[in-house]
């Protein structure tokens, strides 16, 4: 058995950062998944796959693993520069505003 441990990253539809802090276990497939042939649903036989446990830290999941002799990559989250403008939301409505106003 195989699994990988990462910090998910933000939704592209959401700004906020909600579900990005626990730290999750993840199994990697081990059968591919298959079409059905009478419904035509996409599956596959290995119950592992949708199993997907969450941690506060790194180092509870890699305990978990450990203590369970699962093989296990540790996927390290990307720093993100922030985005912080000088004048802030603002800004927007600014009555000095140098440009032309488009709506």
């Amino acid at each position: 058995m195989r699994a990988r441990i990462y910090r998910p990253a933000k939704t592209a539809m959401s700004s906020g950062t909600a579900k990005t802090r626990d730290w999750v276990l993840e199994f990697v497939p081990e059968v591919p998944r298959e079409i059905d042939p009478l419904t035509g649903w996409t599956g596959s036989r290995d119950t592992q796959a949708q199993v997907r446990l969450r941690f506060e830290t790194q180092a509870e999941a890699e305990g978990y693993a450990k203590d369970r002799g699962i093989d296990y990559v540790l996927l390290r989250p990307q720093g993100r520069k922030h985005n912080i403008r000088t004048g802030g939301y603002g800004e927007n409505f600014a009555t000095h505003r140098r440009g032309s106003w488009t709506h």
